[in-house]
């Protein structure tokens, strides 16, 4: 290869990664400014019927985008999908239940710091269900990042509250979730996935707290149910677009710009400023997990 094309080269992978950054940038913004609209809106509006309204419309989205990738298989064939479907299923609605009611009681901030160590929680469990090799180095990068968790949480301490149990509940679903997602036959279809996770959270949504009944939603409580919708939206296909441009090694690191989104959106929408101990837990979830992202990279590099 000429020195030309080699450079016309770096400058395309360069341009791909850029782009890749900026969509995982975009991706994470949206989902923490629905996760900001959901807050907003159920301090007046039950939960379970914020839910419902949201869900029906991202429900009918992913229906359609489904449809678009060959429609939606009603009863997958293969007895092991039916099964993996179904546990799925049941730990999207329990996350979601979860972390929800845990978003009410907690800063944006505190609760996004928590949802960090979900790379690194899945890290660890490929390895313990599908034996993929861990080793000592993201090890021990998965040892910080749970001790960066552990000074988030400060049991024992007064500062200590039950919701931050209940949201790394939710994040332990997430990965029961996308651990079976793994195990799906080659015909099993994403947006058939996607449209099933999106419904049975919908069906759910009368399971979920509703202090004082459901009711017609004022004009306000449907504007922010409509936002978190659009926002939703604009997550999940970022979301799948920045998995599909660049390097992943590049491009994975900029999913923890998600935890700056969330400090600037609980201050300014909510007055909500994360304590010293929180920033220092944090950095070292945030550290280990783009550590293991890039060791990971530089393992699966190709040798010249």
């Amino acid at each position: 290869m000429s020195r030309a094309a080699r450079v016309q080269r770096a400058e395309s992978t360069s341009a791909e990664n850029l782009r890749g950054a900026g969509l995982m940038v975009l991706s994470m913004a949206a989902f923490l400014c629905n996760d900001a609209a959901i807050k907003y809106v159920t301090q007046t509006l039950p939960l379970g019927q914020a839910v419902a309204l949201r869900g029906i419309a991202v429900t009918a989205m992913l229906w359609l985008l489904a449809r678009r990738d060959g429609g939606v298989v009603w009863r997958p064939a293969a007895p092991r999908d039916r099964a993996l479907l179904a546990l799925r299923c049941a730990a999207e609605i329990a996350s979601t239940l979860l972390y929800l009611t845990a978003l009410q009681h907690l800063a944006l901030g505190d609760i996004s710091s928590i949802t960090q160590s979900l790379p690194l929680l899945m890290m660890l469990a490929a390895a313990l269900v599908f034996r993929e090799r861990l080793g000592w180095r993201r090890l021990t990068a998965v040892g910080v990042g749970l001790a960066g968790v552990l000074i988030i949480l400060r049991p024992g301490t007064s500062a200590f509250t039950a919701w931050s149990l209940v949201a790394l509940a939710s994040v332990l679903l997430i990965v029961v979730r996308d651990m079976a997602t793994r195990g799906f036959t080659p015909a099993m279809r994403s947006g058939t996935i996607a449209f099933y996770a999106a419904l049975s959270v919908t069906l759910a949504a009368p399971l979920m707290p509703a202090d004082g009944g459901w009711r017609w939603p004022t004009g306000a409580e449907t504007a922010g149910v409509g936002l978190a919708v659009t926002f939703l939206t604009v997550g999940y296909l970022t979301a799948v677009a920045a998995m599909r441009v660049g390097d992943v090694g590049f491009v994975s690191p900029f999913r923890y710009t998600s935890l700056v989104w969330a400090i600037a959106l609980g201050m300014i929408v909510f007055g909500e400023w994360p304590d010293r101990l929180t920033w220092i837990g944090a950095a070292l979830v945030v550290g280990a997990g783009i550590y293991s992202i890039l060791r990971e990279a530089r393992l699966h590099r190709p040798r010249p």
